[in-house]
């Protein structure tokens, strides 16, 4: 009949348990549950994500998890119902004892908001233990004389429930001797005592048998019993006594087991067996009952099991002493234990947030970690450090949690990890600490452009490489990591001579190295610049630029090509002109030769290789000038084959080789019979007058045809002539400087030599004849002429008749002449000398190269000549009144005067040991004439 009203009295407790659970909230982030004990796994005490104000699916999304420092987790997150669950049974007793409010505190963490929540469940109590007495049977010995009214203690009954469910009532079974009588203490603890009712009679009664009851308040009420055995002795007046009602002792936790903790004395003043004590225990707990030891004899209370504070700091038990007739004494014990430093802090890691992008601005939370210490007072208070030097800083957040923040930005190329120690350190004598080590990564972000190794990279590369040569390999380097180091190199977009770089040169995107695609030619190109772009492979990317000049170097892969004397053509007889009467170093002739390259294998060497008069001629090592090395003698022939061989100084040497004829006369007419006479020598026989009429008639004849043909053909050469100019003009513009290299003088320059020839003529005969040497160094200009002289006849067919009208001669213009210091050559040395050496400085020779090729082409074109101006040699109208001689070689090295032994230098004359003869030395008409 009382289950409904149980069942109704608990369903009315469960609401209102459900009812405080909802209201639980607290401030502060603070909230409170209420549950009952003896729960099964997955009751729900409450609805967090409710509580917290997120949604249950956002929960796992936010990180919501639960800190607990107990050895095992009582309670759980339900993702899908966002309620809090228990994880196992839950027992009121075992967490708290006989506390009278049971509370579980631990902690809820919202990862990403790193923001912690108090949770507060408060457990309360069920009726599941039932009162339960140290002994099911206790005998109790009782004197016969005792005398009514006297009062036997008994064990009490213990229950661990509090509250109505705990220990409320004792009950003694019926008897005529005895009843039961109930103390309550000052703690509230209920103590049964037997009180005897009637004198015992031994000789009546040995024995009585009692049964003591022991009932809690719950619903269901319960209940256990305890057989007492009373006993009936004979008389013993005089029960034990302890010399102390109280023992009070204090001990470290850490003694060792075996420790003696105190000597309880009780004295019994009977004699005899009466008066013999023993010892035991009367009331003890279960769980402190394995932990002490008592010697029934002496009393004495030694440790068995190491003690902890963490676990029981104070324990209580009774003592009973016990003499051989029955009567019993009874003291109490408390031990109080003394906390000593014996646990280590200890450090969990709640939240560990690596890795970190090394631009997280200062500040960033790095790690969340808890630190405790399970012993009390200064030995449970922690500190937590770190190493110096390091970019983090440590800062508590709330209770024992602290936080690992950044101090300052990262550097990822400066460091890329970092192994962290957080030591925590409690207040103990002596101090203990525990370290955690952290490993942080730090997460790479594009912010280094690649570098390259050098500021500019110089690469040099023979000419006539072959095609796909790896030429040159560039370098940058990227402090990132990954795809953000990963460089891709290119070539920046420009053209060279109208063609992409591209088409040139190949760069590896990958490897950085650079090939060459055509197979370069120093005559074409000297260098080629490019720009190389390195780009890492990031987001966004980055890219630096560096300048790669490729330098192409010359090889000796031209011959020397020679400009004079030409092959005969029809134009030309390739016959050169030299008078009898000339004298030892008269210049006959000069070869002029020029070779392509540049450098050393431009530099050219001219030496007689073979002559049909050995002796007679020499040829200037530099100059190529072909000089006579004797004086003439009749024995020698009218006509002299000389072989030149021009050699350039690369490695290996080229060469070329040109025939020269050498004609030995006098005038025209003695060549045009001396020619005859070799060609065909004349046969013996009588000198008939008539003979020699009929001849004189022939040459008079031949010579006035070939005066016409000569003034007939003067206007037609001087349109073929302008042609020729023109075309070569073309031809030499087109050439770089470097084509127009010469030991002493320019092809433009070497062209032009002058002869003085006079003309006279009758109604009957007319025939040229040859003028002394001219020696003057003088240089008439094209200009400077007149329309009103006679045609001037050059001695060599082979160069063109201007139609220019000859004026006389003007006088030497001294603003010309050179210095020593003006020579050309490197720092004003002579280079027409014949021990003379060579530049030894390149870009010399190249600037003189230039040089030639400037004047080369004002030549050409007809803008200017030899004698253009005082002291500008031509050049002023291309280079204006600053560019004056002192910037321009000499180059009248190369011009030489047939008929005379003179070449035009800086000191006119010296050559041959003679003065320089005046402006008006020679009245004759004279004219310049060009060769090509």
């Amino acid at each position: 009949m009382d289950t409904p009203k149980n069942c109704g009295h608990l369903t009315g407790l469960l609401l209102l348990c459900a009812l405080l659970a909802t209201l639980s909230e607290t401030r502060a982030s603070q909230i409170h549950y209420i549950v009952l004990e003896e729960t099964e796994k997955g009751y729900i005490v409450g609805n967090i994500s409710q509580d917290l104000g997120l949604k249950p699916r956002e929960l796992t999304e936010h990180g919501v998890r639960i800190i607990f420092r107990g050895k095992t987790p009582l309670f759980a997150l339900n993702p899908r119902s966002g309620s809090l669950v228990t994880e196992s049974r839950i027992d009121r007793e075992e967490l708290c004892a006989q506390k009278a409010r049971c509370l579980v505190n631990f902690k809820i963490l919202v990862e990403d908001r790193v923001q912690l929540y108090g949770i507060e469940i408060e457990v309360t109590d069920i009726n599941d233990n039932i009162p339960k007495f140290h002994a099911e049977n206790l005998e109790v010995k009782i004197n016969e004389i005792a005398a009514p009214g006297t009062r036997y203690p008994l064990p009490e009954a213990v229950d661990p429930d509090v509250g109505v469910n705990s220990l409320q009532s004792y009950q003694l079974s019926p008897n005529d001797h005895f009843s039961l009588d109930v103390q309550t203490g000052d703690d509230g603890t209920r103590n049964p005592e037997l009180v005897l009712e009637r004198a015992l009679d031994r000789e009546e009664r040995v024995v009585h048998h009692l049964v003591l009851t022991a009932s809690d308040g719950g619903d269901p009420r319960r209940s256990s019993t305890m057989h007492i055995q009373v006993t009936v002795l004979d008389t013993n007046d005089n029960a034990p006594v302890f010399a102390q009602q109280i023992y009070r002792v204090k001990v470290p936790e850490d003694l060792p087991p075996g420790t003696l903790l105190l000597t309880v004395r009780a004295s019994d003043p009977d004699e005899g067996s009466n008066g013999e004590v023993t010892y035991k225990f009367w009331k003890i707990s279960e769980k402190q009952s394995p932990l002490f030891q008592l010697n029934e004899d002496t009393g004495e209370i030694a440790i068995a099991k190491s003690l902890d504070y963490e676990e029981c700091a104070f324990y209580e038990m009774e003592i009973q002493a016990e003499d051989g007739g029955g009567l019993k004494g009874r003291t109490k014990v408390f031990i109080s234990v003394e906390d000593v430093n014996d646990n280590r802090p200890e450090v969990i890691i709640t939240s560990l947030f690596s890795p970190v992008r090394e631009d997280a601005p200062q500040g960033t939370v790095i790690v969340l970690f808890n630190a405790h210490d399970r012993d009390s007072g200064k030995n449970g208070q922690v500190t937590c450090s770190m190493q110096d030097s390091l970019p983090f800083r440590l800062e508590k957040s709330v209770e024992d949690y602290y936080r690992l923040l950044t101090a300052q930005i990262l550097d990822r190329e400066e460091t890329s990890d970092y192994n962290i120690t957080v030591t925590a350190t409690d207040r103990g004598t002596p101090p203990l600490s525990t370290e955690i080590h952290i490993t942080l990564q730090v997460d790479d972000i594009n912010d280094n452009p690649p570098v390259f190794s050098q500021a500019s990279y110089s690469v040099y590369l023979p000419e006539n490489n072959l095609r796909g040569i790896s030429i040159f390999s560039v370098t940058a380097h990227d402090p990132d990591s990954n795809e953000n180091a990963r460089i891709i190199y290119s070539l920046a977009e420009d053209t060279i001579q109208g063609a992409p770089i591209s088409s040139y040169v190949s760069l590896n995107s990958d490897t950085g190295v650079l090939y060459a695609l055509h197979s370069f030619d120093f005559e074409q190109f000297r260098d080629l610049q490019m720009q190389v772009k390195a780009r890492d492979s990031g987001d966004p990317t980055l890219s630096s630029n560096v300048s790669l000049i490729l330098f192409i170097l010359d090889q000796n892969d031209n011959s020397p090509e020679i400009l004079y004397p030409a092959l005969p053509s029809e134009d030309s007889t390739g016959v050169e002109l030299a008078p009898r009467s000339a004298e030892p170093g008269y210049l006959v002739t000069k070869v002029v030769a020029v070779d392509r390259d540049s450098g050393q294998n431009a530099w050219l060497s001219y030496r007689l290789l073979k002559a049909s008069e050995p002796g007679l001629f020499s040829v200037g090592l530099h100059t190529g000038e072909v000089h006579t090395a004797r004086a003439l003698l009749d024995r020698d022939a009218l006509k002299q084959s000389l072989v030149v061989a021009v050699q350039d100084h690369g490695q290996p040497p080229l060469s070329a080789t040109v025939t020269l004829t050498v004609a030995i006369a006098d005038s025209i007419p003695d060549v045009l019979a001396d020619l005859g006479s070799l060609e065909s020598p004349a046969s013996p026989g009588d000198s008939d007058l008539t003979l020699y009429l009929v001849v004189a008639v022939a040459v008079v004849s031949c010579v006035f045809l070939a005066f016409v043909i000569v003034l007939l053909a003067v206007r037609l050469r001087r349109w073929h002539t302008s042609r020729l100019l023109q075309a070569s003009a073309g031809g030499l513009a087109g050439l770089p400087a470097s084509h127009f290299v010469g030991v002493d003088g320019v092809q433009a320059f070497l062209q032009t030599y002058s002869h003085e020839v006079s003309l006279t003529a009758d109604s009957r005969k007319s025939h040229l004849i040859f003028p002394q040497p001219n020696y003057a160094d003088t240089l008439i200009s094209q200009e400077s002429c007149t329309k009103n002289e006679p045609l001037d006849i050059s001695d060599d067919s082979r160069f063109p008749i201007e139609d220019t009208p000859l004026v006389p001669q003007a006088p030497p213009n001294t603003d010309w002449r050179f210095s020593q210091a003006q020579r050309p050559g490197t720092s004003g040395s002579q280079n027409g000398d014949e021990t003379g050496t060579w530049p030894n400085n390149q870009f010399d020779t190249e600037m003189l190269q230039a040089m030639i090729l400037a004047s080369a082409s004002e030549a050409a074109d007809g803008s200017s000549t030899l004698g253009g101006g005082a002291g500008t040699m031509g050049l002023s109208a291309r280079y204006g009144p600053q560019f004056t001689l002192q910037h321009v070689p000499d180059y009248r090295q190369n011009v030489y005067i047939p008929g005379s032994n003179a070449t035009l230098t800086n000191a006119a004359g010296k050559r041959d040991g003679k003065a320089a003869a005046g402006g008006n030395g020679n009245k004759k008409k004279s004219g310049k004439k060009e060769k090509k």
